[in-house]
């Protein structure tokens, strides 16, 4: 006999049992319907694409996490697996939009792998579930993807979480006001990672690059700035004052095209959190926080990253930002986009620990099962049980006739809400036992009832 193989799971990957895995639908399902709700419609894309397609896209370190494929013949890689559903979108808007026409509004959800190394919340493979607007530069766009994070939480049942903010152009306008815009994929790639390794780590990293000790340190200076968001525009509005940078030694076409930058970002923030008050959007609930870059290289604008605060050490749960040029990589058509992404698993991982309502013991999606009393009887129990499907009830049928103790057991560990049982006697009266697995109470009710009875707990 051959030796068995021990079962495991490799590291970075998880399964899910039917109680998180429930819920896990169940986050997917409300995401579909907000996302419907603001008319963004459903595509998907392989799980693979082509390696010219995947790599360079998001810069040097996202390409180090692209699991490569290899051929059938197994001598050479060709192909990779997806490590988000942006850049295959954005391969997929210049493949299609001229069928598809601008503005496009999509959503799509699936599983993206990354071999990075895991953590909490962290897997190497998880599913995102993201919706985009691309064909429009429009700041519309930017502020309905706020709100839209915003609904997607409520929706979730989440009411103590932080959408925040940051503008790419804001970022990039200081590092060309300073002189060093040539170092802003060094200087920002290390900033992206101020929450997992703090300010001095950051630091060594940026002058490790080449990055001076003082510019690196000026950089996290504005990326501590903290207050109300009042206070921080107002910052960046007096910060347009080449004194109030400390600029003075660098040529004024860098101050002056670093303004500029600083102006447009500025500007497209203020408004964002204008219409978001408007729309009606809880104070504070949106933030503008300097210090959020997003680590992938195509962001351009608006950048966003969202935060449980009951629990934010687990990270951003659903991140995003403007992407003007990503596809521009497979096309000379001008095709700027701006979306957001739901990381499922890191927030599934989040909703365990701080013991959401979604998540249960209960591990079926049938409230109702069916008692299996009497084998010769099993086509009325299926008829009743298809009766109760019919009226939207779920209904399991357990298979075997064993003892009712051991069948009501059954149905209590796995969290039906009722059990439906007839006997000889029972059928003799035409009626049939319900029982109410939480309160442990029994009733007859005839079969004309039946639907009635059990229904709220569909």
């Amino acid at each position: 006999m051959a030796d068995l193989v021990t079962p495991r799971t490799l590291s970075g990957f998880r399964d899910y049992l039917p109680s998180v895995m429930l819920a896990r639908e169940e986050v997917l399902r409300r995401a579909r319907e907000v996302y419907r709700s603001y008319g963004f419609t459903p595509i998907d894309t392989p799980a693979c694409e082509s390696l010219d397609v995947l790599l360079g896209k998001g810069g040097d370190e996202s390409d180090k996490l692209v699991y490569r494929v290899l051929s059938a013949r197994g001598d050479k890689a060709e192909m990779g697996l997806r490590f988000d559903l942006t850049v295959p979108f954005a391969r997929f808007s210049a493949q299609y939009i001229n069928e598809l026409g601008t503005p496009f509004k999509r959503y799509a959800m699936g599983p993206v792998w990354r071999g990075e190394r895991p953590g909490q919340g962290r897997y190497r493979e998880f599913w995102q579930c993201d919706f985009d607007t691309i064909g429009t530069t429009s700041n519309a766009a930017d502020a309905e993807t706020a709100l839209v994070i915003n609904d997607l939480f409520t929706a979730i049942g989440f009411d103590k979480f932080e959408i925040r903010i940051n503008n790419r152009m804001v970022l990039n306008g200081f590092l060309e006001a300073f002189g060093c815009s040539e170092q802003s994929v060094v200087i920002l790639r290390a900033l992206d990672k101020l929450p997992k390794i703090g300010e001095a780590a950051v630091l060594q990293e940026m002058v490790a690059q080449g990055v001076l000790e003082g510019l690196g340190t000026l950089v996290l200076k504005i990326a501590a700035t903290s207050g109300t968001n009042d206070a921080i525009l107002k910052m960046l509005d007096e910060s347009l004052d080449a004194s109030g940078l400390e600029l003075q030694a660098l040529k004024n076409e860098q101050i002056s095209a670093g303004k500029l930058l600083l102006e447009a970002g500025t500007k497209r923030l203020r408004e964002l959190l204008a219409i978001a008050k408007t729309a009606g959007v809880p104070d504070g609930r949106i933030k503008i926080d300097l210090s959020i870059c997003r680590g992938l290289d195509y962001y351009t604008g608006t950048i966003y990253e969202t935060f449980l605060t009951d629990l934010p050490g687990i990270g951003s749960v659903c991140s995003g930002g403007r992407y003007d040029n990503l596809a521009s990589k497979y096309t000379k058509q001008v095709l700027p986009g701006v979306g957001a992404s739901l990381g499922v698993d890191r927030l599934i991982a989040a909703m365990e620990e701080l013991k959401h309502p979604l998540i249960t013991k209960q591990s079926t999606p049938a409230s109702v099962l069916v008692v299996n009393f009497d084998p010769a009887r099993l086509g009325d129990y299926q008829r009743v049980a298809r009766l109760l499907r019919a009226a939207g009830v779920n209904v399991e049928v357990y298979p075997d006739a064993k003892k009712v103790g051991q069948q009501l057991g059954y149905a209590e560990k796995r969290g039906f809400a009722f059990a439906v049982i007839a006997g000889p006697a029972e059928f003799e009266a035409g009626v049939w036992k319900v029982k109410d697995l939480a309160k442990r109470e029994e009733k007859a009710v005839p079969e004309s009832e039946l639907v009635a009875t059990v229904k709220p707990a569909a």
